[in-house]
Formats: C-alpha cells, sequence, structure tokens
C-alpha cells in the first residue's frame, strides 16, 4: 500500500485497478519513447570529475587502487587493499602498514537504481513519477554510452532486477526493456509494499558498484529509514552518488480546499483539504519527510537534485549537470534547492 493509506480516509468508492488504467504517455513509457531520447542525452554531462574502475581504458581518471603506472601517494593500509601494493619503505619508517596509490586511466561503471515502488505511480500534473524515473534513468543511460562508460543498473518493485554494468547501446537497451517493464502501473500498483526494499538494494548496490563507480538514486524516497543512513554512509565511503528525487506538486502543497477522491490503484480514498486541521497535518507530512532526506543527504555530502512531474525532464538535467560537473553544480545547490 502506498504513503497514501497514512494521510486519507477510506471510503466505500471501487478501486480504479478494477476498473482498469488506461496507459498513454503519461502513466506508461515506450521503450520508442525511451530509445527516441538517445540524441538529447548527448548533450548532458557527466563525465567531469569522474572516477572509474574497470579493466579496459578510457577517458576517466581513476581512484582505483591497483597497479596502475603513475604512483600518486602512499596511505594507511586498509582491509581489501591489494598486498602486492604495500610501500615497505614507509612501513617501516612509520611502523605501520601502509600501500602505494596509483591513478591510471580507465572506464567508469555507472550504476542506476530506480525505484518504482508504489508510491512512484502517483502524478497530479504533466505525467506519473513512475515515467519521470524511467525517462531520467534512460537519459543518463545514453549519456553514459556515448562517453564509451559502462551502465548497470537495480530495480525496485515487490522484486528486483539486477542489470550488470555493460558497455555501449547493448547496456542502454537491456536497461530501457525492464524500465518499460517495471514502469507498468497495472502491475507496480498491484506491487506488494516492502518497507525495506530500498534499503535492500543499497545492500546489493556493495556488490555491483565496485569503489570508484558513479551511482544514481532515482526515487521518492519514501522508504528511507535510519537503516538507509547506515548502508549510505558505508557506500558513500568508496563511491560517488547523486541523488535525484522525483516529486509532484501535490506533495509539495496541498490543493485547493475541496473534497478530492484519491486511489493508489488498490484503495480508494478522499482528502479533505476544506479542513485546517487536515491541510497542516498534510504539509507536516511531507515536510517531515523532505527534511529527513535533506538532513541525510547533506550527512554523507551526497548531492540531491529534485524532478517534478511539471518540470521538462531534459530541460532540468542539462541545468544541473552542466560543465562544471554534477558533484561539484548539484552540491551547490543543494542549501537553496531543497528546503
Amino acid at each position: 500500500m502506498s504513503f497514501f493509506k497514512r494521510l486519507f480516509k477510506s471510503s466505500d468508492n471501487s478501486p480504479a485497478a478494477e476498473q482498469g488504467i488506461a496507459l498513454n504517455e503519461a502513466t506508461h513509457v515506450s521503450a520508442k519513447d525511451l530509445i527516441g531520447l538517445q540524441q538529447q542525452a548527448r548533450k548532458l554531462n557527466l563525465c567531469c570529475q569522474s572516477y572509474a574502475s574497470a579493466s579496459t581504458t578510457g577517458a576517466h581518471r581513476s581512484r582505483f587502487r591497483g597497479r596502475g603506472m603513475d604512483y600518486q601517494e602512499s596511505r594507511i593500509y586498509q582491509a581489501g587493499d591489494d598486498i602486492r601494493n604495500m610501500d615497505w619503505r614507509v612501513t617501516a619508517r612509520s611502523g605501520k602498514p601502509h600501500t602505494k596509490l596509483y591513478q591510471e586511466e580507465r572506464e567508469r561503471p555507472v550504476v542506476l537504481l530506480v525505484d518504482f515502488s508504489p508510491s512512484m505511480f502517483f502524478g497530479s500534473t504533466n505525467s506519473l513519477k513512475s515515467v519521470v524515473a524511467a525517462k531520467v534513468a534512460a537519459i543518463i543511460a545514453w549519456a553514459v554510452a556515448a562517453k564509451g562508460d559502462r551502465i548497470g543498473a537495480l530495480l525496485i518493485s515487490d522484486t528486483h532486477r539486477e542489470l550488470p554494468p555493460k558497455m555501449g547501446k547493448r547496456g542502454v537497451l537491456q536497461l530501457i526493456r525492464e524500465l518499460v517493464n517495471f514502469s507498468d502501473p497495472r502491475k507496480g500498483l498491484r506491487a506488494q509494499v516492502n518497507p525495506n526494499s530500498f534499503n535492500e538494494e543499497l545492500q546489493r548496490l556493495r556488490h555491483i558498484a565496485r569503489p570508484g563507480s558513479l551511482v544514481f538514486l532515482i526515487s521518492d524516497f519514501y522508504n528511507i529509514n535510519e537503516e538507509t543512513d547506515h548502508y549510505l554512509q558505508r557506500l558513500s565511503q568508496h563511491i560517488d552518488i547523486q541523488a535525484i528525487q522525483i516529486t509532484d506538486p501535490l506533495e509539495m502543497t496541498p490543493p485547493p480546499p475541496a473534497r478530492y477522491s484519491v486511489t493508489d490503484g488498490e484503495d480508494a480514498g478522499v482528502i479533505n483539504t476544506r479542513s485546517k486541521k487536515q491541510r497542516q497535518r498534510y504539509g507536516d507530512f511531507f515536510n517531515k519527510h523532505q527534511q529527513q532526506l535533506v538532513k541525510m543527504m547533506r550527512h554523507h555530502n551526497i548531492p540531491l537534485m529534485q524532478i517534478s512531474t511539471a518540470d521538462d525532464v531534459l530541460l532540468t538535467l542539462q541545468k544541473n549537470f552542466s560543465q562544471s560537473g554534477p558533484r561539484n553544480n548539484v552540491a551547490k545547490r543543494n542549501n537553496k534547492r531543497v528546503a
């Protein structure tokens, strides 16, 4: 059940799921739509300040702790470091084990964690949040492929799908197939809610996203909790993370005073914004969630950007991923853009 159950009073109206769900470009993306974003995605700049870890050569400098050609520095040995890179001279002088760090040109794995939990199948303006999430993922994937990097993904619903990073068009097309499948509202609205699904995928990320990878978290983040903070702390130590929050105008501001029928595709309800108490309750719910999310991302120095169902997806991504690079450009907005 979506977060609406915590907000809306129950109603005797028939569930929308029994009446059928109309599929159009606002409620479900098609493979043709996502493939058509390829040329537009070339305008995005995702390579600035990129770090990568892989076995093939590419255009990015790497934080990979391996046997490269250019020595960078020595630091205290950490669990998992290759013992072949031990700096025995520094170890002998300091009395503490040190390892050498090298830097080399490598292509960079990029992993998208895309959330299609039931709360993502909501929208009051141009489209459902699930449609926006799918477009964001596809545009980023095409931009990654254009730079010669590998693209992989984890997709969340009541099940999950893991796509190991692959090069080029092949990697993007495998992602698009799954985006079309997972963004189907007929399936998404009937999915069983797993409050811990987001955390479970963060755990899986540790096995997919190797040190130096770039990870995009695409979600409305309604399933975050204290445990999420723990997983983000561990992940952010070794990989770069960019959080993209998908929102809807109705989540930011209550609708004009009236009685509204709502449904999560399974149960129906009514929200009464004529009531001052209900409007306050409505605002408090979303404000508390937003404050929790912003605090968590700031704590781990994870840039957080918002894309609304009312926004032009490509234009918003272009503004945030300018020539200053994704991390620097978005981090500057973190205190201003998200309140």
